[in-house]
């Protein structure tokens, strides 16, 4: 969709074209909808309204009710941040202090949607026409004040008084990308942001040691998902202990330096989110929940605590089994297991190959977990607490 197509898409023949995209969506296909749209608009303005359609449906995910409003491009779309992620580093910028947000690169701007909510006067700058011209008319759909202009984020003049946020892109020719030096913008002007009063939105999977001096990474999970790692820049002056935060709840485990203790299987095994886990917190934890780990290399807990939430799911532990793949099967076959899952950490089991060769025909469900206990490989039955 180019910038000419767009400006026809917001414009009241465009906003009716769309209108009736919707209605007719699910009743017809949409290569019928498309000939039939054509005898009276042009093809180009038709493909956008029925392109527009779909990145709507698929937006909610992300967006909630708001996507139904919102305009969107395929890979702006899978860039962007989920709203509730966004609307949690929002709030918290607010809680430092901060008034005025310059978005480095905003894409179609939910992070200026969130930061907007938040009362802090938003500024985004984008180097592509198009997604400018939508990151604008997202704001001004959801009736948000805010400013967008088309630039060069690396070259952009930043005021005192406004805290640089920046997303670099993470995809080059061949995909997706995880190694920082192919970042756009490149780490290095990230890392130079991150000597002041920034924020940066990175890979969950960058390394502790690759986190600048002074500067706070917090790692965030949505919905048990890990979604992305926040850092948050030296200006702050903020402790530098990596965080855990788990939204929705919105509660936020901080490193302190646990020492990590290892132990004999006691009555609850705990998985720890994943956000726990890429923050390296699983100590903290498992000190928070008086239990201990498993094996020192292994991200599993044990405790006689059956309360983990919001930071690990917490399983009862039923019974040991024999770990050997033929006992293993006589166990569960006698136990008229018939729907397995498996839930493995530290040893070599693929669970969909293991549980196809178990062949179990009974008509029980259950969940068994593979994993090491101070280096010796062990099964256990065990039932998820809610």
């Amino acid at each position: 969709m180019d910038a000419q197509t767009f400006a026809e898409l917001k414009a009241p023949a465009g906003q009716a074209l769309l209108a009736q995209v919707a209605q007719a969506a699910g009743r017809e296909s949409d290569l019928a909808l498309g000939t039939r749209l054509r005898r009276d608009h042009p093809a180009e303005l038709v493909a956008a309204a029925v392109t527009q359609h779909h990145l709507r449906r698929r937006a909610v995910t992300k967006f909630g009710a708001d996507a139904e409003l919102l305009y969107f491009t395929p890979d702006a779309l899978e860039q962007s941040t989920r709203a509730p992620v966004a609307a949690h580093r929002a709030a918290r910028l607010a809680a430092l202090g901060a008034r005025r947000v310059v978005d480095l690169g905003c894409g179609i701007g939910g992070d200026l949607i969130a930061g907007a909510r938040a009362g802090l006067e938003v500024r985004g700058v984008e180097l592509d026409p198009v997604r400018a011209a939508i990151a604008r008319a997202n704001l001004a759909a959801l009736g948000l004040a805010g400013t967008v202009e088309v630039g060069d984020a690396t070259t952009t003049p930043i005021a005192v008084d406004e805290v640089a946020f920046v997303d670099p892109a993470r995809r080059d020719g061949a995909g997706r990308t995880f190694r920082l030096d192919a970042l756009v913008p490149a780490w290095d002007f990230v890392t130079g942001l991150l000597e002041g009063r920034a924020v940066a939105k990175v890979m969950p999977g960058i390394a502790h040691d690759a986190v600048p001096p002074g500067v706070q990474a917090e790692w965030v999970s949505h919905g048990g998902d890990l979604v992305e790692a926040s850092l948050w820049g030296a200006g702050f002056d903020q402790d530098s202990a990596r965080r855990a935060t788990v939204l929705p709840s919105g509660d936020t485990l901080v490193g302190r330096g646990a020492e990590a203790l290892v132990g004999e299987v006691l009555s609850h095994l705990v998985e720890p989110d994943d956000a726990v886990i890429r923050a390296g917190l699983v100590a903290e934890l498992a000190e928070d929940l008086d239990g201990h780990l498993l094996d020192p290399r292994i991200a599993w807990i044990t405790t006689d605590s059956p309360d983990a939430a919001p930071f690990g799911r917490a399983f009862r532990v039923v019974e040991e089994l024999p770990f050997r793949e033929k006992q293993l099967r006589a166990a569960l076959r006698e136990r008229d297991i018939g729907t397995l899952t498996i839930k493995k950490r530290g040893v070599d089991v693929v669970p969909e190959r293991l549980v196809a060769r178990l062949k179990l025909t009974g008509s029980r469900t259950a969940t068994v977990v593979l994993t090491r206990v101070a280096d010796e490989a062990r099964a256990f039955l065990v039932e998820r607490q809610r």
